[in-house]
């Protein structure tokens, strides 16, 4: 074996590696697959992730269902401190009834891994597995969080609050997500935001009831939320601009009783989406303002609760600038995509952003020449030739965000 096939942070050792791991990978992917899990209860899941880390002879540390876990290197480092670099895999399910006839079906019954998060802790365990092996050769550490809650209460912001990013103290942080319109072997990357943040609208309007046949001695209600659900639909293009990448949606609206009755009162709920803190600002303002004022006009009023959910995506340059050169390395030029415009889809992982550098990139997970179910689909299907490739990549970005050079 030459020096560098001994070298971890050999281009050749990382995909010699992986790839001898490949048959271990689908068999981790498999057995989670089977025990999904929601948000907050993934028990099973926790599990299993703390067994193997065990057979790995990696220490973590678990509070319910998040786990920390850390390998360390034995090499002094030549600096003052040595770096620290985390890799975060979400571990939730959805509420998807997977269709029969998979060997490695879903054992519980309404859940399903439709999200491929069991491809994100697969390929955290196996870059993992890849660190421990060569954890005498690295000068520095990385951390492994699995993160519960991702679809659905955000599980980041309570292990950032429990101290996951100190004791030792992270400098970058990064990231993945499967996407099966990517083949397998390939990444998409973006600079900047990637993934919008959210906000949840409960609006209530206010009337006053009366018999339909005389309109005029009450307040329509229904009458009045029309007007107000017009107005929210000026919002992008009126008071931001179109290109500011906004969203205005109601999504439900209840009221009234009878046919022949006005309705004193209807509720509706919605969501706000945004890329930018200026803009979800404005909108936000925006929103209160067209629901608490033209009711007013009407002689009724409005409320409106804006609680804000998930934030923005934005991904530091400097780290998506080198994971587009490590991964162009490993995997060549032709395998890299650039993703043009961000999703107003929400991703939990941009809590981690708020604090350190880093960035979120994705995994093509599809199989070429066939149509490919989306994510959140009954129908989505993971080709797990991803799981080798994720590991390689993954194990290349933390390596160079540890200071090492790619030979």
């Amino acid at each position: 074996m030459n020096k560098d096939e001994q070298n971890f942070s050999s281009i050749q050792t990382i995909k010699a590696e992986a790839q001898s791991m490949a048959s271990w990978l689908v068999d981790t992917r498999r057995t989670l697959h089977e025990i999904p899990e929601p948000g907050n209860h993934e028990f099973e899941t926790a599990d299993f992730l703390c067994k193997t880390l065990e057979s790995l002879g990696i220490p973590y540390e678990r509070q319910e269902t998040a786990i920390v876990a850390l390998v360390q290197g034995t090499k002094p480092c030549n600096t003052e401190a040595c770096k620290v670099v985390a890799l975060r895999a979400d571990m939730d399910a959805l509420p998807v009834q997977e269709p029969e006839g998979l060997p490695f079906a879903s054992k519980h019954k309404g859940y399903m891994h439709a999200c491929g998060h069991d491809a994100h802790m697969t390929t955290a365990l196996g870059t993992a597995k890849y660190f421990v092996r060569h954890r005498n050769e690295l000068a520095g550490s990385v951390k492994f969080f699995f993160q519960p809650a991702e679809e659905t209460s955000g599980g980041a912001e309570k292990m950032i609050e429990r101290g996951c990013l100190e004791n030792p103290h992270v400098d970058a942080v990064v990231g993945l997500h499967v996407m099966p319109y990517l083949p397998a072997g390939s990444v998409e990357l973006k600079h900047g935001a990637l993934n919008g943040a959210s906000d949840y609208l409960r609006v209530v309007i206010h009337g006053k009831g009366g018999h339909a046949a005389y309109p005029e001695a009450s307040v329509d209600a229904v009458m009045i939320a029309a007007k107000v659900v017009d107005a929210l639909h000026t919002v992008v293009s009126r008071i931001v601009s179109p290109l500011d990448e906004a969203v205005v949606t109601i999504g439900t609206i209840k009221g009234g009783s009878a046919n022949n009755i006005i309705a004193d009162e209807v509720e509706m709920t919605g969501t706000i989406r945004t890329t930018s803190p200026e803009v979800r600002k404005v909108v936000g303002e925006a929103v209160r303002r067209i629901i608490t004022e033209i009711p007013k006009v009407f002689g009724g009023s409005g409320e409106v609760d804006i609680i804000p959910g998930y934030t923005a995506l934005i991904n530091h340059n400097s780290v998506v600038d080198r994971i587009a050169g490590i991964a162009q390395k490993i995997l060549g030029e032709n395998a890299i995509h650039w993703k043009e415009k961000p999703s107003l889809g929400v991703e939990d992982f941009a809590f981690f952003l708020l604090h350190r550098p880093g960035a979120f990139y994705h995994l093509g997970c599809g199989f070429e020449g066939r149509e490919n179910a989306p994510l959140h689909s009954r129908d989505f299907m993971l080709n797990e030739d991803c799981l080798a490739v994720g590991v390689q990549t993954n194990v290349g970005i933390i390596t160079s965000l540890l200071g090492y050079d790619l030979v």
